[in-house]
């Protein structure tokens, strides 16, 4: 990620981020403190101690998710819902169905420190999401997919 790059965030995925940041401040770098002290003082050679090298590892990843969340947040913009859309913008629940089919499929439309495709969010930087943003009901929306070219019409924005 680069720093100083503007962060999009919905409010909930502000607040997501925020509680993260929270609990690995204020639990879990409790936690591997007090696993790493109970591995040294087990004593022995640490570098045959497995308990003290897993809890390193596992201080390693805290700190670096704690960073990690510190660097979004701290270029953060919120998304504000606007209300009614009549095209398609950060944000937004984008309706859209492949080109001659019924099945329609749903999308939050978000930036990409909160992006979950298994919950239907949407990265307003992955090839959809981009394909997306200013299109209005109707509209067509070609996409490069490994399954080769996938067209969609645009169905309902809110």
């Amino acid at each position: 990620m680069v720093n100083n790059q503007v962060q999009y965030l919905t409010p909930e995925g502000l607040k997501n981020l925020e509680n993260r940041l929270k609990y690995l401040h204020e639990v879990r770098r409790a936690e591997v403190a007090e696993r790493l002290r109970q591995a040294l003082e087990e004593g022995g050679d640490l570098s045959e101690n497995a308990e003290y090298e897993d809890a390193k590892n596992e201080q390693a990843f805290v700190e670096g998710e704690i960073i990690r969340l510190e660097t979004i947040l701290s270029a953060a913009q919120v998304i504000e819902d606007t209300g009614k859309k009549d095209h398609v913008v950060l944000g937004a629940r984008v309706t859209i169905a492949e080109k001659g089919t019924t099945e329609k499929e749903v999308y939050y439309l978000v930036g990409s420190a909160e992006a979950n495709p298994q919950e239907g969010k949407i990265s307003s930087e992955s090839p959809l999401g981009k394909a997306l943003l200013g299109k209005k009901v109707g509209d067509q929306v070609k996409v490069d997919a490994p399954a080769g070219e996938l067209t969609f019409v645009v169905k309902e924005i809110a």
